[in-house]
């Protein structure tokens, strides 16, 4: 077979793989590697999870998709399970984290222009990621992926994160609608927030009739030890947009809304012919379900001892300059640019991004055992090894 015939969006590695069982992926060699991104935060649950591949082949046996012109049962009960979840009040259903995000700048442009602001203008951070359509790439903090697309979508201010006085400076602008804002930033490299970030955010919304916009698309569905991550400061936002863990590999987004956000779109507004299929919502509807049953309880104390066991076997490195997590949510930091890393883990066998230019980014499956914990952490703390000494030859 060719991939002549792909558009070359992708710089792929030399691998196809044609299976998956729970952290691991097999290569048409029969090879096995250990998945330590989850296909970029997807499989949660880990490959072909046997509860999720039962749904999908049941639900594939009775219908895959009608259209959202009549009622879906089991769009109704996911629907409703993730509402329960994060106490939202209703959700749009979509296929991918990128059109939940576009849906919810589309609700916070209606939301400006049904209280007279003709330009609303929603503050994103400087380092996020929202996606690669062209609202949410014009959202994005990063001049390389935006390069050639110009111009780009007006209505966004950008303003440093983590930091709430730069947001609170833009009460001034009475164009601001909104405030866009990863809990955790995942492509900007695992930065994480001072406690309580979210909390001021929240205030800062409530006081100047913003909507609070969370992108919970990668920090969701269980990975930072919370079904999302803003139920660890008890923040109920006003849209939460989520994706990739959903499916667990199956293509669906979702946009949830509450407070001011509730009632913002009507019929007529917005639309999707695949979203919220019922193969699909069945599938999603079997993931919530068995990580609220027994899978993400155990995510905090994961990430904790995957933490610990990074900072002890790679002390005596001094280009490792930190390990950071939130629950599953892994970085390696280092003091240079290192995506050959990428390549020199494949070749033992272990998949890992680099984002950020010298962040090692982890986002192992939720449902790693503590065997297999040990085995990434020696794996790559072997690679890491042999690529500060081929730094100090150099």
């Amino acid at each position: 077979m060719s991939h002549q015939y792909l558009i070359p969006t992708y710089a792929r590695q030399p691998v196809a793989f044609v299976r998956g069982e729970g952290v691991w992926l097999f290569d048409e060699n029969g090879d096995k590697y250990m998945d330590a991104i989850s296909g970029i935060g997807v499989c949660n649950l880990g490959h072909c999870h046997p509860a999720v591949s039962r749904t999908l082949a049941e639900q594939a046996g009775q219908l895959m998709h009608t259209s959202n012109l009549y009622r879906i049962p089991a769009q109704e009960s996911l629907a409703q399970r993730l509402c329960e979840l994060s106490g939202m009040q209703s959700v749009f259903f979509s296929n991918s984290g990128a059109e939940a995000n576009e849906a919810a700048i589309k609700i916070a442009r209606l939301y400006g222009n049904r209280k007279g602001i003709t330009k609303p203008v929603v503050a994103v951070m400087e380092g996020s990621f929202h996606g690669r359509t062209m609202a949410t790439l014009s959202a994005t903090a990063n001049a390389k992926v935006q390069e050639g697309f110009g111009p780009l979508v007006e209505g966004f201010v950008r303003v440093p994160f983590n930091d709430p006085d730069a947001v609170a400076s833009l009460a001034g602008n009475p164009d601001v609608v909104a405030v866009l804002v990863e809990p955790v930033q995942g492509e900007g490299g695992i930065n994480i927030p001072n406690a309580g970030y979210l909390t001021a955010l929240r205030q800062l919304c409530d006081q100047n009739d913003w909507l609070l916009m969370l992108d919970e698309i990668q920090t969701g569905n269980g990975r930072t030890g919370h079904y999302f991550a803003c139920m660890g400061e008890n923040v109920v936002p006003d849209v939460l947009t989520t994706a990739k863990g959903l499916g667990n590999g199956f293509p669906i987004g979702a946009c949830l809304v509450a407070g001011k956000a509730e009632g913002v779109f009507g019929p007529g507004n917005h639309g999707s012919t695949y979203g919220g299929n019922p193969l699909g919502c069945a599938a999603a509807l079997t993931v919530v379900n068995t990580l609220t049953d027994d899978v993400v309880d155990s995510v905090n104390d994961k990430g904790a001892w995957l933490k610990r066991a990074f900072e002890t076997a790679l002390a005596d490195l001094p280009l490792v300059s930190e390990v950071r997590n939130k629950g599953l949510m892994l970085a390696i930091q280092l003091d240079r640019p290192c995506a050959e890393l990428v390549n020199l883990a494949r070749e033992a066998s272990l998949l890992i991004n680099v984002t950020a230019g010298s962040v090692v980014r982890l986002l192992p499956p939720l449902v790693i055992s503590q065997h297999e914990m040990q085995m990434l952490v020696d794996g790559l703390s072997g690679v890491i090894r042999h690529f500060a000494a081929a730094q100090e030859v150099a």
